[in-house]
């Protein structure tokens, strides 16, 4: 099974703009809103689409976009990245589920830059774009979409304010970040915040992060010739010194001592 990308390529609207596939789309289209917003038309159904909203569609479908101005001021504003592409394993992919035409999703780095490497390497055009490379970035960012969309779908509104919280530590836990960040991120104060996330996950934010900067440490100290401070401080921490002692705290011996054997003794007890 193959995926083919046909197009990919981000748009910024300043000014009124229209497109239209009033006829039915002849591949599967990927859009997504990533600043100000615009007006959708899809089988009938009219969508104001703003930042984080996904709008996925199939082969068949009727699309229409517009791009107006906001109010008095006469201001106009849209930006997405959009994808248009076939192929028998984005049929099969998109048939493991029924897909709503919008979903709002909560966009990382991670997502866009799938997005902006495809976009990318499709510009290297004919004779210069890796395919290969592309179907396997393009089925990534699909199943990175799936992933988006079940997580906006907790009934729990604490339980998915918890789960950015998580989100947020893993995508900056091996870089220097404070806590207020994190808490800023999900519109909460640092004390609701890190009550939130221990109450959800049984360890504090502090806990989850050195988890996965010592889990990356590990890995780098198995597989790379880094040396072990550079180790400390790929992995966010702030010395050497201290990746040393909360190493040691966890699993019973120094990093030195594990590269020499390569064995990790079981996690010490706390």
């Amino acid at each position: 099974m193959q995926s083919r990308l046909l197009i990919c390529d981000y748009s910024y609207h300043a000014e009124p703009f229209h497109t239209s596939h009033k006829n039915g789309l002849t591949t599967y289209l990927f859009r997504l809103q990533t600043e100000g917003s615009c007006e959708a038309f899809c089988n009938g159904q009219s969508y104001d689409l703003e930042a984080g909203d996904l709008l996925l569609l199939k082969p068949g479908d009727q699309y229409e976009m517009r791009v107006k101005d906001h109010g008095s001021d006469g201001r106009v504003s849209s930006g997405d990245y959009y994808i248009f592409c076939d192929g028998t394993w984005i049929d099969s992919w998109w048939n493991r589920m029924k897909r709503q035409t919008v979903s709002h999703i909560s966009v990382n780095d991670y997502m866009l830059n799938l997005w902006r490497q495809l976009l990318l390497e499709k510009r290297r055009g004919p004779g210069e774009e890796d395919t290969e490379l592309t179907d396997y970035l393009l089925r990534g960012l699909c199943l990175c979409l799936d992933r988006a969309i079940t997580e906006m779908k907790p009934a729990d509104r604490s339980a998915f304010t918890a789960l950015r919280l998580k989100r947020f530590i893993e995508e900056h836990a091996t870089v220097t970040f404070k806590l207020e960040e994190a808490a800023d991120h999900v519109g909460l104060s640092l004390s609701r915040a890190t009550q939130l996330f221990k109450a959800c996950y049984g360890k504090t934010m502090i806990q989850y992060a050195l988890e996965i900067r010592l889990n990356a440490a590990v890995e780098r100290i198995k597989y790379s010739s880094l040396t072990l401070e550079d180790i400390a401080e790929t992995c966010g921490f702030a010395s050497y010194s201290y990746f040393h002692r909360v190493f040691r705290a966890k699993y019973g011996i120094s990093p030195a001592k594990f590269r020499e054997t390569k064995t990790m003794p079981p996690v010490k007890d706390r």
